[in-house]
């Protein structure tokens, strides 16, 4: 079962992805990680990859495209995958259909997480990250159990320089203008399927089960 998430960013699409992962057993593939490991590790890639992601803008295409491709050749995505953060662009959704023809293969689901910018600038700027151990928060709904310091190794927890505010609404802005054709690229293939990405994350889960199947 070969997957796309869609959904702005904040709309809780990794969450989901990563649950879908569990139950099916397929691999959670996500370039935000993949990013954020080579950030951490000061690659070249990292580099290039943080210039942009600190302004709130997309990654290009010729920086993430091979990555993936090579990725999903993997021994472990055999019996499928979840696509989490790419494609992100219709030229990227191209190079992803042709590399999949070549396998004679194709996706079989895009589920789009529909949640309206005004509640994700809300949401994203309460999140709170360890730079240390990678652990996430929300001050809402995923608090630390002590204010400012992380559960996992007691380091100081911080606001990512792409959850701010201002950043946020700037990558909202590329998204609805980049990303959004996607959902009407998809939806003519056939594959798009849209859930309510303002209810309870159980119950997103739950609607995207529903359209998977048990």
């Amino acid at each position: 079962m070969k997957i796309i998430m869609l959904g702005a960013p904040g709309a809780g699409k990794g969450t989901q992805a990563k649950q879908i992962a569990g139950k099916y057993n397929i691999p959670h593939i996500s370039t935000g990680d993949i990013f954020r490991a080579n950030i951490k590790n000061n690659t070249e890639l990292g580099q290039k990859a943080k210039t942009y992601m600190d302004q709130g803008l997309l990654v290009p295409d010729e920086l993430t495209c091979d990555l993936v491709v090579d990725r999903i050749q993997q021994d472990d995505c055999v019996n499928g995958f979840v696509l989490d953060g790419f494609p992100r662009t219709i030229p990227q959704a191209e190079a992803l259909e042709n590399a999949l023809a070549k396998l004679n293969e194709s996706m079989d689901f895009a589920i789009d997480v529909d949640v309206p910018d005004e509640n994700i600038v809300n949401r994203m700027s309460g999140r709170r990250a360890c730079l240390k151990c990678g652990a996430t928060y929300h001050i809402v709904s995923i608090p630390p159990k002590k204010e400012g310091v992380c559960d996992n190794c007691g380091s100081e927890l911080v606001i990512r320089d792409d959850d701010k505010p201002e950043t946020v609404q700037k990558r909202l802005n590329v998204y609805h203008e980049q990303t959004q054709p996607l959902i009407d690229f998809y939806s003519k293939k056939g594959i798009l399927k849209s859930v309510d990405g303002t209810q309870p994350m159980d119950k997103v889960f739950e609607d995207i089960v529903n359209i998977l199947g048990a």
